[in-house]
């Protein structure tokens, strides 16, 4: 995967007091887990650089050019990432990530903590750590969480998540798409169900943004959650929409300057929003034809694959899922040592946040999968700047590999 003329690999440097830092990327290395993270766009890293020099200010000053220029650029960002999601700029905030957006979102809902109060939280026993980690602190304080299951396709039970709201809740939070196996979640279903129980709806859109088309008033959602490293932006900067009524209801997790309308406060990063705000710019342009190219050579990867492994399996639902994702099992191999031996083809077994998990993919026995077939999975990700000739490579290697192993 070349990216134009920007330089994405590790390299030797030396500097004084720090040991010589040693290349470990080949240069037709294939990157294959664009669900983990995507590559910088070029075109983001040359938005981005004159804030990281001359341009640089303060975008909460007052009272002078530098810091005025500043705050035109977060609000130009802010307005490119708004529509990106059908949303006005006064309801978009900038956060960290969507770690940081998710758990605004939910604990932001509840009561202060320390406080034991009763609430429930319903959310899918499919959802990322992100929306699990908040779960779980809420539990500890008192709430009540109910988790929705999902079937063997990896869509969610919608009779169980309307049975669950007639109970009552504080909020849902059921993500649009699923990191491991690419699923695409009924949310304006899921919304409209929201709407006529009076529970406030939150979605963890991270992997969805940028890849699918999204439109929060179309929706019906009240809270959704983003990222800018998922749509080829820059790491460390996301975004969390907010519908302006519940706005009010919101709580901060975080204090300090007042910033963002005090729901995050803190200097924003300047050339970080400037890239997201680009990222998001570039992704309403091209989303439509991209999402057609990378669905085309996923399935011709998967294609490719049956041919020399017929008894693969494709795990959640094929027809609805990103269109560059591919989790599959392959009978008989263990899916860590694949990942290991594969080496310059990058797939992985599942979330990056659970890399280095002795247990096995939560989202994966949540679809009823015998264990032998859990550990023998593998997620890929295909993404913007994958080729053919790419598709082809990591076919043949994968196979070879596969067949090593067994």
């Amino acid at each position: 995967m070349r990216l134009s003329n920007v330089e994405h690999r590790a390299v030797d440097v030396e500097r004084p007091g720090v040991e010589k830092q040693v290349s470990f990327l080949r240069e037709d290395d294939i990157f294959l887990d664009h669900q983990a993270t995507t590559p910088l766009d070029p075109r983001v890293l040359a938005a981005m650089l004159p804030y990281f020099g001359g341009r640089f200010g303060n975008p909460h000053s007052i009272g002078y050019a530098r810091a005025e220029a500043a705050r035109m650029a977060v609000e130009d960002a802010r307005a490119s990432v708004a529509a990106l999601i059908g949303s006005p700029p006064g309801d978009v905030f900038f956060t960290s990530g969507a770690t940081e957006s998710c758990n605004i979102a939910i604990r932001g809902l509840f009561p202060q903590p320390g406080k034991h109060h009763a609430g429930r939280l319903i959310h899918s026993v499919i959802e990322h750590a992100c929306v699990l980690g908040p779960a779980r602190a809420l539990a500890d304080n008192g709430v009540e969480v109910v988790e929705v299951p999902v079937g063997e396709d990896g869509i969610v039970d919608l009779e169980a998540a309307e049975g669950a709201m007639r109970r009552g809740a504080g909020l849902v939070s059921v993500m649009m798409a699923n990191n491991e196996i690419g699923t695409i979640q009924p949310v304006e279903e899921i919304a409209s169900l929201c709407r006529l129980n009076g529970v406030p709806f939150h979605t963890d859109a991270a992997q969805a943004v940028g890849k699918l088309p999204v439109d929060v008033k179309a929706l019906g959602v009240d809270l959704l959650s983003l990222s800018g490293h998922k749509l080829y932006g820059p790491q460390g900067i996301g975004a969390l929409y907010c519908r302006p009524d519940l706005r009010r209801r919101l709580r901060s997790t975080a204090y300090g300057g007042g910033q963002e309308g005090g729901l995050r406060p803190g200097t924003l990063p300047l050339a970080l929003c400037v890239g997201l705000g680009e990222a998001c710019r570039i992704a309403a342009m091209e989303l439509e034809a991209e999402a057609v190219r990378m669905a085309r050579l996923r399935d011709r990867l998967l294609a490719r694959l049956r041919v020399d492994m017929p008894d693969l399996e494709v795990n959640g639902c094929l027809d609805r899922r990103l269109p560059g994702n591919l989790n599959i099992s392959l009978p008989g191999v263990d899916a860590d040592a694949l990942v290991l031996a594969l080496g310059d083809v990058a797939v992985s077994t599942g979330s990056a946040c659970a890399s280095g998990a002795l247990e096995p993919s939560h989202v994966l026995v949540a679809l009823g999968l015998e264990p032998s077939r859990t550990t023998a999975a593998i997620r890929i990700g295909v993404g913007r700047f994958t080729t053919e000739a790419e598709i082809e490579r990591a076919a043949v290697r994968i196979a070879d590999v596969a067949r090593a192993l067994v």
